[in-house]
């Protein structure tokens, strides 16, 4: 079979996203199992997951629900949350600007970090494959039919066993988005993102509604974007990840 088929790309985009899967799965158990004790039903669960496709956000909605926040606050909270996805569509849109909305539509609802951490490192590979979007389509589908799954489970769990929230599990997702992001950060001004936003982050651990983990992640972007510029680099447009 050929490497770069469109069957062999999406087999091992799928393949190549299991060691994120992995540390996926606590979370997406928990959100299910959260989403019921906070009183959503289960086919507002099912709903989040299937509609929705946003671990972080899912939460945050889930919580709010739980607290008898308005719609306008459960769907400004998550759209400040998802902003990050729009940094992500733009750092692909080079690879994939002369796809139809066929591709653009599918590949964009199901972006994940997950999956970005692991297209983006395929799309940089210059290997002469032209079936690239089939490899992103193989680490989308399995992110997502993995969350699905996880949910149910979580509503399952939710149902008989009362404070999984409490058990610790979503450490494993901690520790998954680690090994993603330190074997990307290949330039100093990746560098200083990451650590002036962590820092920042745990700084402002205590204010309200996850607010400090915004400010931390513009925080470290505007560092990493005044590093590039001081340092004169040029910023690749059709290899490697964008700081």
């Amino acid at each position: 079979m050929n490497s770069h088929s469109a069957s062999s790309e999406f087999w091992s985009g799928a393949r190549d996203t299991i060691p994120v899967i992995v540390g996926a799965i606590p979370f997406g158990i928990i959100f299910g199992a959260l989403a019921i004790n906070a009183g959503l039903s289960v086919a507002a669960t099912i709903g989040l997951s299937v509609f929705v496709f946003a671990g972080s956000s899912q939460f945050v909605a889930a919580g709010l629900v739980a607290q008898g926040a308005g719609v306008l606050v459960i769907v400004l909270a998550t759209f400040v949350i998802n902003l990050r996805h729009a940094l992500y569509a733009a750092s692909l849109g080079p690879y994939l600007s002369a796809k139809s909305r066929r591709w653009l539509l599918p590949l964009g609802f199901w972006l994940t970090d997950e999956t970005y951490a692991v297209v983006v490192q395929r799309y940089a590979r210059d290997d002469g494959s032209h079936n690239k979007h089939w490899y992103h389509l193989g680490s989308s589908v399995a992110m997502y039919s993995n969350w699905q799954l996880c949910t149910v489970i979580g509503i399952v769990a939710g149902t008989q066993l009362h404070g999984m929230a409490d058990w610790g599990l979503e450490f494993a997702m901690v520790v998954t988005f680690i090994g993603i992001v330190v074997p990307l950060l290949r330039r100093v001004p990746m560098v200083l993102c990451a650590v002036v936003a962590g820092g920042v982050s745990l700084w402002l651990r205590e204010w309200p509604n996850q607010v400090g983990l915004m400010l931390g992640s513009l925080t470290g972007i505007a560092i990493a974007m005044l590093a590039d510029v001081g340092s004169g680099a040029k910023k690749p447009r059709s290899k490697g990840l964008h700081s």
